[in-house]
Parts: structure tokens; sequence; C-alpha cells
């Protein structure tokens, strides 16, 4: 019995360190607030960046190594769809100058991680089904929320929301010992290459393919109800904002939100954390899983081959 306790509070003192490393957050529980504590206006402009030149990509695929696939959570009928993306370069803008960067093939999700796959990580539903212990798997969850993280814009087929950078991490650790296969979050760099897909990026006016704060009522909406980019994956700009590792190392979130302006919307636009996306949670310090008032930050899974 004291392995095992120490095994466990060796793996939540990791989580808590990578978290308070990459966010500048540390601690451990701590819910969201309701709907009605939440704050869901616009970011504030000091979150929110915007690359001053576009990046350059190339394609060095003729055609997609891969297929795209549906993949099924094992014990469940959740499924989620999987996009290939060919290999190619993109040329980013750094503060040590511009920077070239090679992407191997990869598969990325062909929308936001909804609440239907995200539950079942978040409330162990997986363990609940099959009569485990919760904790008995040794994966990382979230603490219990406070009231309905989805802020009652919607749920089924909705994308998922507040969670820190840390606990998007470990739904791809979750989701990689359930299937056996690698997934992760994306790098900014791979992000940004999807998102402009060889160059084509997205057909058409902003209304077309994003929900933003002229079109979306200060809400969420369900995936894949708007136009997709040139390779076929929706929602990459807009709606929620996405959790990917920046070229730091570190979390940073692309493609602005259902609430950022117009020009704050596209594949070149960057989010970071502030105080400001915890400033009603109650706990000191601050949870290491959920953002009580960032109510437009999701996240995507990417695979490697």
């Amino acid at each position: 019995m004291e392995r095992f306790f120490s095994i466990g509070l060796v793996i939540a003192l990791f989580f808590i360190s990578a978290c308070a490393s990459s966010q500048k957050t540390v601690t451990t529980e701590e819910p969201v607030a309701s709907q009605e504590t939440s704050t869901q206006s616009q970011p504030p402009a000091a979150q929110a960046q915007q690359a001053t030149t576009d990046a350059k990509v190339t394609v060095t695929e003729a055609t997609p190594s891969l297929e795209p696939y549906t993949g099924t959570i094992p014990g469940t009928l959740v499924t989620y769809d999987m996009i290939p993306i060919p290999a190619g370069t993109i040329t980013m803008d750094t503060p040590d100058g511009p920077q070239t960067i090679e992407i191997k093939p990869f598969w990325i999700g062909k929308t936001e991680v909804t609440w239907d796959e995200f539950d079942i990580y978040a409330f162990a539903l997986d363990l609940k089904e099959s009569g485990e212990e919760v904790g008995s798997d040794g994966i990382i969850r979230p603490s219990k929320p406070y009231g309905a993280p989805d802020r009652g814009f919607g749920h089924e087929g909705y994308a998922a929301l507040s969670m820190t950078y840390g606990v998007a991490m470990e739904y791809a650790n979750w989701l990689s010992a359930k299937t056996g296969h690698t997934y992760r979050l994306a790098t900014e760099a791979e992000w940004e290459y999807a998102c402009r897909a060889g160059g084509l990026g997205y057909q058409g006016e902003l209304d077309s393919y994003a929900w933003y704060a002229d079109n979306s009522q200060e809400k969420t909406h369900p995936v894949a109800e708007k136009q997709p980019n040139a390779w076929g994956i929706y929602d990459m700009v807009g709606n929620a904002v996405e959790w990917c590792t920046g070229l730091d190392g570190e979390g940073i979130a692309c493609g602005g939100a259902y609430n950022s302006p117009a020009e704050e919307v596209g594949c070149s636009a960057r989010m970071q954390q502030t105080p400001a996306w915890q400033e009603t949670d109650p706990q000191i310090p601050k949870s290491v899983f959920w953002l009580t008032d960032a109510t437009w930050i999701g996240f995507r899974i990417v695979r490697e081959p």
C-alpha cells in the first residue's frame, strides 16, 4: 500500500511541476466556475498575438503517404476522424529571425476534440463502465469541475473547453495508452502547416469557415458546421482556440476563438495564457486542471505514424 501511495504521489508531483513550468500555474484541484460566474467576454488584447508576416509553406510529397481513418475509443462507441498531412516545410518568424522547419507526415484531428471524447477521459467513464477503480490505470485525470464546464454553450458535438495545456497533453497520453498509437498535441509549426494546407488554406469569406466575434453569438458552436480548409480540416480558425506546443516548447494557443475579432482569427493567430484565464479560481495556488475564465480554449490531437 505504501509503495502505491508513493508512486501516485510522484506522478501527481510530476504533473504539477510540468504544468507549472509550461503555464506558470501550479496545484491540484479546482474546478471550472459555473456559467454564471465565468467570464465570457473577448480575451484581453494583450493575450492575443498576430504574426506580422504569413508563414511560408512548401509541400514535398505529391500525395499524402498516409490514409484518412476513423478511430474508436476502445470500449465505447465514440469515434473521431483523422486527416493525413503530407511532408513539407514551413518557414516561420521567430525571435532569432525566420526559421525553416521540416514537417514529417502525420495525422491531425478532423475537428477539435469534442466533449463526447473528452468526457470519457475526464470523468473516467472508461473505468466506470468496466468496473475498474478510478486511478488504477495510472492516468492523471482532472478534478471534478464546479458546474458545467461547457458553460451552457452545448455539449454533444461541441468542442471540449477550459482545460489547461497539461490536461490536453494528458488526454493525448490517455488515448495513446487506450489505442496503442502515439497521439499528442501538434507542435506550433505542424499546426500552422496543416492550417495553411499547402498554401491553399481557406477559400471564401471568413464567415464561411470560422466562428468569431461577429457571427458566434458569444458562444462556441458544434464542430464541422463551417467550411473546412483545403485539406478537409474543420474549425482550425475560430470556434475554440487550440492548445499546441510552441516553438519554445511551452504551451501556446493557436487560431483565434469564437470571441476573437476578425483580425485575431487565422492560421498565424496566437494567444498565451495569462493570470486572467483563472481570475475567478478561488484556489491558492490555482488549478492545474481547469481554466475558470478561459471559455474559449480547446485542443485537437495529432498522431505520429
